[in-house]
């Protein structure tokens, strides 16, 4: 039986910041120079997330040229983690964090004044129920895209990077750059044995990304599957 899928579906996304973190260099932060498929995919879902439907980023479109930015933040070095549920019953020892004396000072190259155009299509999973269908979550996704809903802020990358997520009807052609990107984040792969990230040969083309929609064969940066 075929997978149910939707037609193409398209948003346009833009914000005065945006920091799509390479993972090579992710101690002092540096943006690739275009959207990865693993953002734009986590601002689809931002709008419409079901179990029902699984989003495919198909292309992304550049909207304005490509410029840096970079600043100073203060980071901390360690997150806090959550003692173990039977230290929380037993009534055990808690320790304390306090993130002041775990703070740094990082650079943190990004981009600035970004616009996009997200092309995408979802299928349906094998959790979607008996009224479930395509043109339901089609109408769900440009109702909600429409009067600006979504279930958490958008962002473009960081959380503190908000983007303006809107209709891309009315949208600029993309600009007029071609160049190699190299190996780009896909996206990450989650196995019960560890979870690994997933690239693919990137090129910018005129403007537009386009993302492979079937999982790309690099695992790891330099290595094949």
């Amino acid at each position: 039986m075929p997978i149910a899928r939707s037609p193409t579906l398209s948003l346009r996304a833009s914000g005065p910041l945006a920091c799509f973190t390479r993972p090579e260099l992710k101690v002092e932060r540096m943006s690739y120079p275009v959207m990865t498929p693993s953002a734009a995919r986590g601002l689809l879902e931002a709008i419409a997330w079901k179990p029902a439907i699984h989003w495919h980023v198909e292309r992304i479109r550049v909207l304005q040229g490509i410029r840096f930015t970079s600043f100073r933040r203060n980071e901390v070095n360690s997150r806090a983690v959550a003692p173990p549920a039977a230290v929380i019953a037993s009534g055990g020892e808690v320790r304390p964090y306090f993130a002041d004396a775990d703070r740094a000072q990082r650079n943190t190259v990004a981009l600035c004044d970004v616009d996009y155009v997200v092309e995408a299509h979802f299928t349906m999973t094998d959790r979607a129920g008996p009224s479930d269908n395509v043109a339901k979550f089609v109408d769900i996704f440009q109702r909600r895209l429409q009067r600006g809903q979504h279930f958490h802020q958008p962002y473009l990358g960081c959380r503190e990077f908000a983007a303006d997520v809107r209709p891309a009807d009315g949208a600029p052609p993309p600009i007029d750059e071609t160049r190699d990107l190299g190996l780009m984040l896909w996206d990450i792969e989650f196995a019960p044995d560890g979870n690994r990230p997933l690239f693919f040969e990137a090129r910018l083309d005129r403007g537009i990304l386009e993302v492979p929609t079937e999982s790309p064969a690099v695992r790891a940066k330099g290595g094949d599957a």
